[in-house]
Formats: C-alpha cells, sequence, structure tokens
C-alpha cells in the first residue's frame, strides 16, 4: 500500500499545480506586459489608424467652413497669336489688310463676402464637424484599450484552458499507472481501468482543443496590436476585487451622461442637422459682396489693335434669388427631416448606453460575489480531493469518485481565472463609457500582472 500512497499523493500534487498555473505571480522572461500591448496597439492597431486619419479629415472641416466667410482672389492671363483679314472703304475703293499681331491679357479679381448667410451656417457647421470627429476619436481611443485588455485577457484565459487541460491529460495518465500498477496486484478492477482511460481519452481531445484555441487568441491579440505578442504577463494571485472598487451605479450614470464621447458626437450631430436647416433656408435669401479688380489688355481685340489698357474697378454686387423652381423648400424639408432623425438618433443611443452600461455594472458586480465564491470553490475543490483520496484508502470510496473531484477542482479553477478577467474588461468599459481612458489606467490595471 505504499506505492499506493505515493501514487496518491502525486494525483493531488498534480491536481493543485493547476491553481498554481493560474494564480502564479511570477511573470515570464521577456514577457509582454499590458501596457506595452496597449502603447503597440495605438501604434499599429489599422483600426485605430483609421479613426486617427479620420480625425485629421474632420478637423479641417473648421477650415473649409471658415473659408466661405473669408475672401477669394483669382488671377487670370491669356495670350493669342492672331491673323485678321480687314478691308477699308475709302470712297469706292476697298484696301484690303492682313494685321499679324500677339494679343495680351491680364486680370485679378477679388471677392469678399458681406452678406452671407449660407457661408455663416457654413462656419457654424465646420467648427460642429470638427468637434464630432475629435468626439469620434476619442471614443475610438477608449475602444483600443478596452479590445487591448479583452484580446489581453482572452489569450490569457485560452493559455490557462490549455495549461488546465495539459494538468488535466497528466492526472489522468498517472491514474492510469496507478490502476495498472493495483490492478497487477490484485487491488484494483478493470472496471478502474476503463473509467480512467475513457476520461484519459477524452482529455486529450480537450487538450488537442484547448491548445488550438490558445494559438487563435493570441492571433486575435497580435492583430491587435500588430506585433507577435510572445509570453503575457499573468495575473497576480495578489489581485483582489476590492482594490478597483466601482462604487454605486448613480455615479457612473451621472459621469457617462456627461463625459461618454459618443453621447457627445450624436449632441454635435443634432447641433450640425440644425446648422444644416439655416443653410439650406439661405438659399432665399440675398448674398452682398464685395469686388474689386485690376485688369490690363495689349490688343485684346482688332478693335484695339495696338492699343494697351488698364481698368480698375471696385463695388458691390447683390444677388437675389427669386425662383429656383422649389430646389430650396425641398431641400430644407429634408434638412427638417434630417434634424428630427439627428434628435431620435440622440436618444437611441442615449438609452442603448445606459442599458451597455448599467449591464456593465452589473457584470462588475457579480463578479465581485463570484470571484469570492470560486476562491472558497477551489479551497473546498482542494480539500474534497483529499478527503476522496482518504475516503478511498478506507473503502468507502471508489476510482471514480476521486475522477469527479478532480473535474470539479479544474472546472472550479478555470471559472475563476475567468471570472478575474472579466471583472477587470468590466471595470475599463465602464471607465471607457463614464469618460477617458488612457495610459494611467492601463498602468493601474496592468500592474496587477506580473
Amino acid at each position: 500500500m505504499a506505492a499506493f500512497k505515493s501514487k496518491r499523493g502525486a494525483l493531488r500534487r498534480s491536481a493543485c499545480a493547476a491553481a498554481v498555473l493560474l494564480l502564479a505571480a511570477a511573470g515570464n522572461a521577456g514577457a509582454v506586459s499590458l501596457q506595452a500591448a496597449y502603447q503597440a496597439a495605438l501604434k499599429n492597431d489599422p483600426t485605430y489608424r483609421m479613426s486617427f486619419y479620420e480625425n485629421e479629415s474632420a478637423r479641417e472641416n473648421a477650415v473649409l467652413g471658415r473659408s466661405a466667410l473669408l475672401p477669394t482672389v483669382s488671377a487670370q492671363f491669356s495670350g493669342s497669336k492672331n491673323v485678321a483679314d480687314q478691308e477699308y472703304i475709302q470712297g469706292e475703293t476697298v484696301i484690303p489688310t492682313h494685321p499679324r499681331y500677339i494679343s495680351r491679357s491680364s486680370s485679378v479679381q477679388l471677392r469678399q463676402p458681406l452678406l452671407n448667410i449660407d457661408g455663416i451656417a457654413r462656419y457654424r457647421q465646420g467648427k460642429v464637424q470638427a468637434r464630432q470627429g475629435e468626439a469620434l476619436y476619442e471614443a475610438n481611443t477608449n475602444e483600443v484599450a478596452v479590445r487591448v485588455l479583452a484580446a489581453y485577457c482572452d489569450a490569457l484565459f485560452a493559455d490557462d484552458q490549455a495549461a488546465l487541460a495539459k494538468v488535466q491529460r497528466d492526472v489522468f495518465l498517472e491514474q492510469q499507472k496507478v490502476n495498472q500498477r493495483l490492478f497487477e496486484k490484485g487491488e484494483g478492477t478493470k472496471t478502474d481501468m476503463l473509467e480512467t482511460k475513457a476520461r484519459l481519452d477524452l482529455a486529450e481531445a480537450q487538450l488537442v482543443e484547448a491548445q488550438e484555441n490558445a494559438t487563435v487568441a493570441h492571433n486575435a491579440l497580435a492583430a491587435v496590436i500588430g506585433m507577435e505578442p510572445g509570453e503575457l504577463d499573468r495575473l497576480s494571485d495578489s489581485f483582489r476585487v476590492g482594490d478597483l472598487d466601482i462604487g454605486p451605479f448613480e455615479k457612473w450614470h451621472k459621469l457617462t451622461l456627461e463625459n461618454n464621447h459618443e453621447l457627445e458626437a450624436a449632441r454635435l450631430a443634432v447641433e450640425n442637422a440644425r446648422l444644416e436647416i439655416s443653410k439650406q433656408k439661405a438659399g432665399h435669401y440675398p448674398r452682398v459682396d464685395l469686388t474689386a479688380s485690376y485688369s490690363k489688355g495689349d490688343s485684346e481685340s482688332l478693335n484695339t489693335f495696338n492699343q494697351n489698357t488698364v481698368n480698375r474697378t471696385i463695388g458691390v454686387q447683390v444677388n437675389i434669388p427669386i425662383y429656383q423652381g422649389g430646389l430650396v423648400n425641398a431641400v430644407t424639408r429634408q434638412a427638417v427631416a434630417g434634424y428630427e432623425r439627428a434628435k431620435a438618433d440622440l436618444e437611441a443611443r442615449t438609452n442603448k448606453l445606459m442599458l451597455d452600461l448599467r449591464k456593465a455594472h452589473s457584470v462588475v458586480q457579480g463578479s465581485v460575489n463570484k470571484i469570492g465564491a470560486l476562491v472558497k470553490a477551489v479551497e473546498s475543490g482542494n480539500e474534497l480531493m483529499k478527503a476522496t483520496e482518504q475516503s478511498i484508502k478506507g473503502g468507502v470510496r471508489i476510482n471514480l469518485d476521486l475522477l469527479n473531484a478532480q473535474q470539479q477542482l479544474f472546472t472550479s479553477q478555470r471559472d475563476l481565472a475567468q471570472a478575474r478577467y472579466t471583472y477587470l474588461i468590466g471595470v475599463l468599459r465602464l471607465r471607457a463609457m463614464a469618460g477617458d481612458v488612457g495610459d494611467s489606467d492601463m498602468r493601474q490595471i496592468g500592474a496587477y500582472f506580473r
């Protein structure tokens, strides 16, 4: 029985090793930290780069809108070679001539709007559109942080599952050796051997699947950060959910309504739609421009052959629209409909965001209780393993009971890791919805990984 006790102890130590794999605080040499992954994503993530250049494009709307109120200056030059046929009549005599000459003309024109309702609306729209682009960019920046943490945790969880699957497979291998030894000594049964073999075959298949899932998760992280992640820092066993206290939902509700960038962009979209109505209505209003020009001509036509002219003008031009076939009224009605749609979209986004916020807050709060329960479940699982081993020695329990106890422990360890990752992602998502997420937030969360 001494060999039996030694093998049973080896089984229990192998099962406990799974918890060490999940909760180990020591990092790997050359591991990619969460902060490094975040910085790499800001540089390499194609989705983030796309939002960056969208913001750069949106910023120019302010310049485009202002241009409608600023003067426009244009210059023109033309030169041509002329061959003409001309006849002079003197009395009854016709005298033909064939002048050949170079004609040149040049001019500079300036137009400065004095009254331009359309231009004023475009100017205001340009500023609103630039701010809208910036708000969307900030929202996308927050999303990068959440996406990096989610991909990082997914990769770690996939590694945890692969590690657990390997430990479980190794336990069954060890159990198979124990069963074989006991059977040879007449102390075991063939049923025990068949039970273990069935579990071992299933564990082998689960290990292959878990390893494939880990590869996929690491590839997903690589796509976000634009580089091979290699080894990852693991969540430290010093992590406690109380370190990231989130507080009541009302606090997050208020912060989100005030600071959420997606809602800010939607509000600016409403303002932009309102200004679009003013811009389209401007089609009914007169436009007044100050105009000035300077022109110079050299033999511009046959009548001014061998003549140089200089003309300077300054004045006011008034353009009064009278009738455009109903165009202005139609586009104004379209703008009103767009304004109402923008308001409805703002309301829909607000409702959806509040629902997502409530869900995220509930997930985080639920994770706190779940983590506490799973920690106890892991501790109980270890105690159950010990008790089951003792019961088998006393003849009260059988081999299948030990296998079931092992399975329960592995499941608890896996669920505990997942609950911790879910909690961290939920906290960061709450912060992203309620305002800005940046380096300080990633450093704070990254400090729990070693």
